[in-house]
């Protein structure tokens, strides 16, 4: 390590987890055979504050697979976005990761989840998509952590994981108390409290890839499965596993002034496209959704004045909910999504989006990115 040599990976594992699968894995592996290693999470799993692709902990723990396999084929899925939680994951996760058929997975939301109940939902609903997917890839969990006053999501997020079997690895319990201590200096692995610089990247990695190295050694001792059955009983109410994204390419909502994105947008072509653009005031868009739990996904722009929305579910508008595209915070566009309805029965709904302000001259347009419904 560059900055400090004497920063090392420090064990971090907080559930060990049922093997069955990651050793299965690498037996593959040692066999030759063509691999796929993934990554879903947020902003530190995109590589935020790395100095390259190549310098974030993603890549460095697909690099171990590579360095340990030189016999094996590798092809790497990193479908991190900055900013996003695991409500998101779950309706995303089929078309950014789980299509590329992956066999490893690090699942990372744990600084962009909430430590409550709504996203202990979401979150069993994303690791139920991925474990019951047809590749049976294995999961780890891994627990990044606020360095400034320790908080993450890992209370709920542990849960499902000893649910499932599935290791969990924590940088709280790795790196948390070495940085409190002063043992390791704050500034030396992040400049924000939150998001990793290079020798953060790398040390986090290091504490995966520890891990990892005890499985390899004994990775031909057999396991068995966690679950005979397959796949365990939820421990939440489970209204995300089966989460729908609408988008412009695969429905055709009713438009009244909001018009189809056509272009891709080069610096966030994958966060901010597939979706409809209004302005004036009292332009209009209805979808048909079906689920218990509909979101909105939409632009918060630091580009003021944004335009405001109102959604109306199954007209009753006593119970509406508004969409402000002004983001108050100064880092860049928030690709934003607000749960508007719970609790629904479980048909098909309208969804009816209106503009309601737009602030006479609005510096940017109203980007309604996805209607989500959840069962």
């Amino acid at each position: 390590m560059k900055e400090d040599e004497s920063i090392m990976p420090e064990g971090g594992v907080i559930n060990r987890g049922n093997l069955y699968r990651l050793k299965k894995i690498m037996r593959r592996a040692r066999s030759g055979k063509r691999l796929t290693i993934g990554f879903i999470g947020g902003s530190i799993t995109q590589g935020s504050l790395s100095s390259t692709q190549y310098t974030c902990y993603a890549y460095l723990v697909y690099n171990w697979w590579r360095a340990k396999f030189p016999e094996a084929e590798f092809l790497y899925v990193n479908a991190g976005i900055g900013g996003t939680t695991s409500q998101f994951g779950a309706a995303r996760v089929e078309e950014d990761l789980l299509c590329h058929n992956p066999d490893f997975v690090i699942v990372e939301f744990s600084v962009n989840d909430e430590n409550n109940d709504h996203f202990a939902e979401t979150y069993e609903g994303l690791v139920r998509r991925i474990y019951r997917s047809a590749g049976e890839p294995a999961l780890l969990l891994l627990h990044n952590v606020r360095y400034d006053n320790g908080e993450n999501a890992q209370e709920e997020h542990e849960t499902i994981g000893r649910t499932y079997g599935l290791p969990c690895i924590s940088m709280k319990k790795a790196l948390y108390g070495k940085v409190t201590s002063g043992e390791i200096p704050v500034r030396s692995i992040t400049p924000d409290d939150l998001h990793p610089n290079d020798a953060g990247h790398e040390l986090a990695a290091g504490v995966v890839i520890e891990f990892l190295e005890e499985v390899y050694k004994n990775c031909w001792e057999e396991e068995l499965p966690f679950c005979e059955s397959g796949l365990p009983e939820p421990v939440t109410r489970n209204r995300y596993e089966n989460s729908m994204r609408y988008r412009n390419d695969n429905c055709a909502p009713k438009c009244n002034g909001f018009t189809k994105d056509s272009k891709k947008n080069e610096k966030d072509s994958h966060i901010f496209q597939k979706g409809w653009i209004a302005s004036g005031i009292n332009d209009r868009i209805v979808f048909e959704i079906e689920g218990t739990t509909i979101a909105v996904q939409y632009r918060k722009s630091i580009r003021k004045p944004a335009p405001v929305a109102r959604v109306v579910i199954d007209g009753k508008k006593e119970t509406s909910f508004l969409l402000d595209g002004n983001f108050d915070e100064d880092w860049g566009d928030c690709l934003y999504i607000d749960t508007v309805a719970e609790n629904l029965e479980n048909t098909a709904h309208s969804v009816e989006i209106t503009i309601v302000e737009n602030g006479k001259n609005p510096a940017v347009p109203f980007y309604l990115v996805s209607v989500i419904g959840s069962r």
